[in-house]
């Protein structure tokens, strides 16, 4: 799971902005959209999932460790994405294809506008009131489980990461510190802690756990 946090390029620019149109499909054959509508519960609203698989999946038995990320649009593929795409999975390939990491990415899709308080778990004069529990409450007691269910994955703590910029960025760190028994790792790339006003003491107050690894990486005027 370091590894991958290594690889990943600084630029992890989450936006939101409508796409544009004719834009070519960079995303490896390795990652699906999963048809199922994952509801997410308190929110009224549903959100489309993003999953990419190692290259030796189908013909191994192995189990897997889990990245889960934010803005899903903009991870795998240019066609979605907003100013270029992650290529996380182009780097997994990679690393996988030198024996150094393979691991599930369960990508979601951020909410356009409801973006800013879904991935804020302080409330927002500008923004609004702040959704971040129910969003995390959301990847780990339905998403998660249903990843679960349906690949091979070790499901534990110690396996299981969350990664994010910017808002993702944010809500990764909340959701590691929230959620200790569900995710073990995290990868928290600038952070907007500016977007949980007062309330970011909460993020100095809060102790991770002791066996918890959090990554941060941000630029030298951050």
């Amino acid at each position: 799971m370091r590894q991958l946090v290594l690889a990943l390029p600084l630029v992890l620019m989450a936006c939101t902005e409508p796409q544009q149109q004719n834009k070519v499909s960079t995303a490896a054959v390795e990652v699906t959209v999963l048809k199922e509508a994952f509801v997410m519960p308190g929110l009224n609203r549903s959100r489309q999932v993003r999953l990419y698989l190692p290259p030796g999946y189908g013909t191994s038995d192995k189990s897997y460790p889990v990245l889960y990320m934010h803005d899903g649009q903009n991870v795998f593929d240019n066609a979605t994405a907003y100013a270029g795409e992650w290529g996380v999975d182009e780097t997994l390939n990679g690393l996988a294809a030198s024996g150094q990491l393979e691991l599930i990415v369960v990508a979601i899709d951020n909410g356009a506008e409801k973006r800013m308080t879904e991935l804020n778990p302080a409330d927002h004069a500008e923004f609004g009131k702040a959704e971040g529990k129910a969003y995390v409450e959301f990847i780990a007691n339905t998403v998660k489980p249903y990843i679960d269910k349906h690949y091979r994955t070790l499901a534990d703590a110690e396996h299981t990461g969350i990664m994010g910029s910017s808002m993702g960025g944010l809500i990764s760190h909340y959701a590691i510190l929230q959620f200790p028994q569900v995710f073990g790792k995290a990868g928290i790339f600038s952070p907007s802690y500016w977007a949980a006003g007062q309330q970011v003491s909460w993020f100095e107050n809060q102790p991770a756990a002791k066996e918890a690894l959090l990554y941060f990486y941000m630029g030298g005027k951050e």
